[in-house]
């Protein structure tokens, strides 16, 4: 195992650039047959959640992985740098890699299958480029990202592509990309996005490559919870094609042109969020994009505009529990829970 060195402090950011880098890990606990039960999180501290086990549509048993146990059972490994991130993001098998303080990487780092990357302590970035999980040849399928600040990336910050699938991404800090923070996109599937704090940015998170990708339709199963969209401008998340994308208990504030947007036959699920300075805070529809379908329930728009919804959608129960917190007490929780520093080691 690598020494960990002393961690530097965090510089000031810079403008965005585009690169890649690897994902956190924790270990998750293999979950049992069929639909699984919700994570039982223990709390040390406030503010601090210790569970290994992601909920939402990352703890779903299909397509041959039951759940999402990133490294679980492999070795662990710290790394301090750019090179040795890319070998054991690469590296065959389960791994769970420990990133120590602030790595500069350049271009996308790409993460392959049953990986788990996660931060020590709240200190850990990656900074001027991003993680990439899986190629056309290799898949990302298993993989776990936490506890990580994401800086001034080149491109995505981070990209889900390839048709990975089971991947969690829970509790990091993403701000100053250059394009996307998070994409998901190339029928990827089951994945869970919660936790995360995402600002200083104007494309927060896509869901679906394009409108002449319907490759996507019947894929990109996404759950995003207790999320924080700290004045970022758009895409929280933008969808194509998918169905169902279920988005709860997220807290939306000071998004200038919206909050989120349903196109190309879509089907999205909105309920228990908290839009706070939102004009548009749901679009069915987008730009040059077909319109997608919206059902939306028991969100609060503290000075906003009207929602729109159209159409029926698949309810996220069909495939997983869950329990949706009053939308009143949403600001006040995510912006206690989200970000780094936030989970235990």
């Amino acid at each position: 195992m690598t020494t960990i060195p002393t961690v530097p402090s965090t510089p000031p950011r810079r403008a965005s650039r585009r690169t890649g880098l690897l994902l956190a890990v924790v270990l998750a606990i293999p979950l049992g047959g069929g639909v699984a039960a919700p994570a039982a999180a223990r709390v040390d501290a406030p503010g601090v959640t210790c569970t290994g086990t992601p909920d939402g549509f990352a703890s779903v048993n299909a397509l041959g992985q039951n759940g999402t146990t990133g490294g679980a059972g492999g070795p662990t490994v710290t790394v301090t740098t750019a090179s040795q991130l890319a070998s054991a993001a690469g590296q065959a098998g389960p791994l769970i890699i420990r990133i120590s303080g602030r790595i500069q990487v350049s271009d996308m780092i790409t993460v392959v299958a049953h990986k788990s990357i996660v931060g020590v302590g709240t200190t850990a970035e990656i900074t001027g480029g991003g993680l990439q999980l899986g190629s056309t040849t290799r898949p990302g399928n298993n993989v776990i990202i936490r506890n990580i600040r994401f800086t001034d990336a080149e491109d995505d910050s981070i990209s889900v592509t390839n048709k990975a699938h089971h991947v969690w991404i829970d509790h990091n800090d993403l701000s100053d990309g250059y394009d996307g923070l998070l994409d998901i996109k190339r029928e990827s599937d089951f994945v869970t996005v919660s936790w995360n704090r995402f600002h200083q940015h104007s494309k927060a998170s896509l869901v679906g490559h394009s409108d002449n990708y319907p490759a996507d339709r019947g894929k990109l199963r996404v759950t995003y919870h207790h999320n924080f969209f700290d004045g970022t401008d758009q895409r929280h998340p933008r969808v194509r094609f998918a169905e169902p994308v279920h988005i709860y208990n997220n807290y939306y504030r000071n998004n200038a042109l919206y909050g989120i947007a349903s196109t190309e036959d879509a089907g999205l699920m909105v309920e228990g969020n908290y839009f706070e300075n939102v004009a548009h805070p749901i679009h069915v529809g987008y730009a040059d994009s077909a319109p997608g379908r919206v059902v939306e329930r028991n969100n609060l728009y503290v000075n906003s505009g009207t929602p729109e919804t159209a159409g029926t959608v698949v309810e996220p129960r069909t495939y997983y529990p869950y329990t949706v917190d009053s939308p009143a007490g949403v600001p006040a929780t995510v912006s206690a829970g989200v970000g780094v520093g936030r989970v235990c080691p």
